[in-house]
């Protein structure tokens, strides 16, 4: 079996109004990802997605390119299962051969940001067609996995103090979530005003339910901790990206003095930003990514990293539908793993892309049984919703 053809579009498809929400991002009026497609000469596809932001708030065309352009033509040919060998000949470039005889990485200069985002959708599209071609899920291929279904929590939470209870109330109404999260931060006017809106979220959820929050890294280390301080009666499960990623030095500053376990990582590319984070004692729980951190190969060496910390696994699935899926598959076959993230906001770019229903029952979300990713792609929606790049 080789690789016949690579091909990945910039998908934009629109969300209908009344189901639009504003954050820091603004107001999100489509959802955008990469999505990409790879056949082989048996006629096995394989599908992938590539991110460089979070739901509609990113341009595609440069890493769909880079897709089309650049690393796709190095595939032809290739076997598809040598997974872990493109890999690594994709991040190491021109010394590939070398890195792989000497045992050691050797990457070319821009070895992270749309490199690692469009490894990682090549990644997933290549899990996807060997699992397809072995006849199993991709978890099995993982070595197996911890249960049948996964805890979620209900990913939103956008509304002003005074609606923030009713609409994290309404996710758990819709999928029986015993934990949700919420947005503070930037979207807010001060660390004060996020609080207020913890507060009421709180009062409003009682004490049983979970409730996690993101800044999408958007205070600085002093107001992270005025926050983290503001709302200390809340019991709060983490607090997600509380500064930007690349002050990783703040953020284990930050961690040392609070007392709400700080998760991250969705902003960061490959096993090295988390072994970094790690070593720093920067984070209680890592976020990786599966469009953005290196795919499926990658996300599961972060788990294991996470696992020698003694510390805890929840990828980042704002995403599309490969993105999400694969998610599933790490979180079924990690040992560190323990829920998985269901966005409540408007997500077409997973419901509406594919044939098979996405949803959560009781809290949970099942493990996909069917062979590789587990779904079937729409193709006909992708060339409906696919941007001239």
């Amino acid at each position: 079996m080789k690789i016949k053809s690579v091909r990945a579009w910039w998908i934009q498809i629109p969300i209908e109004e009344a189901r639009q929400h504003t954050s820091d991002f603004g107001t999100l009026r489509t959802f955008d990802a990469a999505i990409l497609r790879i056949e082989t000469d048996d006629g096995v596809v394989g599908w992938g997605e590539g991110k460089n932001a979070a739901g509609s708030s990113g341009n595609y065309a440069t890493l769909v390119r880079l897709i089309n352009e650049d690393f796709g033509p190095r595939l032809i040919g290739r076997d598809p299962a040598d997974i872990t060998f493109i890999w690594e000949e994709l991040y190491n470039g021109v010394r590939a051969q070398k890195a792989a005889m000497a045992g050691h990485a050797m990457p070319e200069m821009a070895r992270r940001g749309l490199t690692v985002s469009a490894i990682s959708a090549i990644d997933i599209a290549l899990w996807d067609i060997l699992g397809k071609a072995d006849g199993k899920p991709v978890w099995k291929l993982l070595g197996g996995r911890k249960a049948d279904r996964m805890p979620a929590y209900a990913s939103g939470g956008w509304a002003s103090a005074d609606k923030i209870g009713e609409q994290l109330q309404s996710y758990i109404d819709i999928g029986g979530f015993q934990a949700v999260k919420m947005r503070v931060g930037a979207m807010d006017s001060s660390p004060h005003a996020s609080a207020q809106r913890v507060k009421a979220a709180r009062a409003a959820l009682g004490p049983d339910i979970e409730l996690a929050v993101d800044a999408h890294g958007t205070f600085t280390v002093a107001g992270a901790r005025r926050f983290a301080h503001l709302v200390v009666d809340c019991d709060l499960a983490w607090f997600e990206e509380p500064i930007i990623a690349d002050d990783k030095a703040g953020t284990a500053e930050l961690r040392a003095s609070v007392n709400v376990p700080i998760a991250t990582g969705e902003s960061e590319a490959t096993r090295f930003a988390f072994r970094d984070l790690a070593v720093m004692r920067a984070a209680d729980i890592f976020q990786p990514d599966p469009a953005f951190c290196g795919g499926i190969t990658e996300a599961m060496r972060i788990g294991t990293i996470a696992s020698a910390f003694n510390l805890r696994l929840a990828p980042h699935l704002w995403a599309g539908a490969p993105c999400f899926f694969a998610g599933l598959h790490v979180c079924a076959a990690s040992p560190a793993s323990f829920t998985v993230e269901f966005s409540l906001g408007a997500n077409p770019m997973i419901h509406d892309i594919i044939e098979d229903t996405v949803q959560a029952r009781d809290g949970m979300i099942e493990i996909p049984e069917k062979p590789g990713l587990g779904f079937t792609m729409n193709e006909a929606i992708l060339q409906r919703y696919a941007r001239p790049t």
